[in-house]
């Protein structure tokens, strides 16, 4: 991947690790505040490191957003995996299907202004965040 946004391959930690530092860069570059970038990546975070833990790898794709004179980034996260059974339960606070604290998706979510996800069994999970700059004062 190179300069602010593009594609990247996610298979271990490493990986996360980059995806990370690439969101920072992009958000950034679109006017994030720290606070709002902070967010958005450690939404990313958790979201990357739950498809190389359970779905065995995938993709992220960074994206610049905007929305006439709103900036913001678009991080779609994918992968082949077994996908989820039960979204709904899945986007419940507590629910945890790998013995973890069960706050992946909805604490993700928190994190961001949107949030969709996709899931099909058997062909794996879509996610999509997307994060915008707060108005800034003038």
């Amino acid at each position: 991947m190179t300069g602010p946004g593009g594609v990247l391959g996610l298979h271990d930690e490493s990986d996360v690790v980059i995806a990370r530092l690439r969101v920072r860069e992009l958000a950034a570059h679109q006017g994030l505040s720290k606070v709002e970038t902070e967010a958005l990546a450690t939404a990313v975070t958790e979201i990357a490191r739950n498809v190389v833990v359970h779905a065995g790898g995938g993709s992220l794709v960074i994206a610049a957003a905007a929305d006439g004179a709103r900036r913001g980034v678009v991080v779609t996260v994918s992968d082949t995996g077994p996908g989820i059974a039960d979204l709904a339960l899945a986007m419940i606070d507590g629910f945890s299907t790998g013995g973890g604290l069960g706050s992946g998706l909805p604490g993700a979510g928190r994190l961001v202004d949107v949030l969709a996800v996709e899931s099909t069994l058997g062909r794996g999970v879509t996610v999509t965040l997307t994060k915008w700059r707060t108005a800034v004062a003038r």
